[in-house]
């Protein structure tokens, strides 16, 4: 990679980080939180159901904004309106119905960086499935950084100083975006000014395919560490009794998550490199065909099976991201990527926020364990999307510039 996508990728790669652990923080601290505001679980998730909704709504038009203006400003917005909404989320953290529309802050503004950050690198990073490998492992590093600092913030100072600290990384945004020159952004790489494999009638099959990995994702992420606390007992009473000192189950749950989403980050290489060297399409269809029967184990076993099978999900369900993003790039004309990835978001993230429905709903009636086999049943449903577009396009052969 030359000069230009280094500085590219250490914005957006920063950006993909914090994009995720603002919204994996609020998980990480459902217990502890609920605990503090006299809450049951159900109801304290459902305070951030505005916040993974705006998240995901806003990315169309965030991308058309993107489009019309670059992506630097774009970014810039993000960074300084996550930043005051995090403060805001920490000062009223003890009043409920204030601290749903904080969060809603926080969804809104994260919601720049997807569809700004991803067009950015689709438009002028000169390897596309590597820059995507590289932004989402930083993206994973998010995944995992968000709940190990929520979890030890919280055990340490609390909850309020989770969200003072979130939104201190988000305003040091700044100082990686100033580095970067304007027209950088603006420079188009001859191998990207045309795209001979554009297909609206592909990519709006791929849209579905989004939007079920969304509820996937998003009904993963969100119940994952409260399903390390309450099935991992075994874990904690034994690193209990090894380690000096109080140990709390939330902590153990959210270091364990963090792991997780570590090892999640070979996912993200491993997909890059399948983006490199195999037919998208089916390297796609591949990683999320592996997750299907992992989803309907994980909710039937406790402790370190349970920890090994949640890894393995993980990392398929992850690792397929820089696929899904060269796809978009594939799909689509240039001019158009910010609000294509625009487009894909307002499905996985947007759509993909009704998973907390979903989760309040099977939660509510069977227990946080039936969540799983349910999410298995969305992912079935996925991979025949998939198969639908192989049919409805020619063979993507990889290619070093996505």
């Amino acid at each position: 990679m030359n000069h230009s996508d280094r500085k590219i990728l250490s914005v957006t790669c920063y950006g993909h980080f914090l994009s995720h652990c603002n919204m994996l923080v609020f998980p990480a601290i459902l217990l502890p939180l609920s605990s503090r505001l006299g809450l049951g679980m159900a109801e304290t998730l459902e305070l951030g159901f505005w916040m993974y909704l705006l998240f995901g709504i806003t990315a169309l038009p965030w991308g058309l904004l993107s489009d019309r203006f670059g992506a630097r400003p774009l970014l810039a917005l993000f960074y300084v309106g996550a930043g005051v909404s995090a403060l805001a989320s920490g000062f009223f953290i003890d009043d409920p119905q204030i601290l749903r529309w904080t969060l809603a802050g926080i969804g809104l503004f994260s919601g720049i960086y997807h569809p700004a950050g991803l067009g950015w690198i689709a438009c002028c990073v000169s390897r596309t499935s590597t820059g995507m490998a590289y932004n989402g492992m930083f993206g994973n590093f998010g995944l995992a950084t968000g709940p190990l600092l929520a979890g030890l913030i919280n055990w340490l100072w609390g909850a309020q100083a989770v969200y003072v600290a979130v939104g201190l990384l988000n305003l040091a945004g700044i100082v990686f975006l100033v580095q970067v020159r304007t027209e950088s952004q603006k420079k188009q790489t001859s191998h990207n000014s045309t795209n001979s494999s554009a297909s609206w009638l592909g990519f709006g099959v791929l849209l579905v395919a989004m939007m079920l990995g969304g509820i996937v994702y998003r009904g993963t992420t969100v119940t994952l560490p409260s399903l390390f606390e309450l099935k991992g007992q075994g874990i904690y009473t034994t690193l209990s009794s090894l380690l000096p000192g109080t140990l709390s189950g939330n902590v153990v749950a959210t270091v364990i998550t963090s792991g997780l989403y570590l090892v999640g980050m070979l996912g993200q290489f491993a997909g890059g490199r399948v983006g490199e060297r195999f037919d998208l399409r089916r390297g796609y269809l591949a990683f999320h065909l592996v997750t299907i029967p992992l989803a309907f184990v994980i909710g039937r076993v406790t402790d370190v099976p349970l920890v090994l099978l949640a890894t393995a999900h993980s990392f398929f369900l992850l690792g397929m991201q820089p696929i899904e993003n060269t796809l978009v790039a594939r799909l689509t004309p240039p001019g158009l990527h910010s609000s294509a990835y625009g487009m894909k978001f307002v499905l996985t993230f947007g759509i993909g926020a009704l998973a907390v429905k979903l989760v309040h709903l099977v939660e509510s009636s069977r227990g946080l364990a039936a969540v799983y086999p349910v999410l298995g049943l969305v992912s079935i449903l996925l991979v025949l999307t998939i198969g639908v577009l192989i049919r409805a396009t020619p063979q993507l052969s990889p290619s070093r510039h996505g």
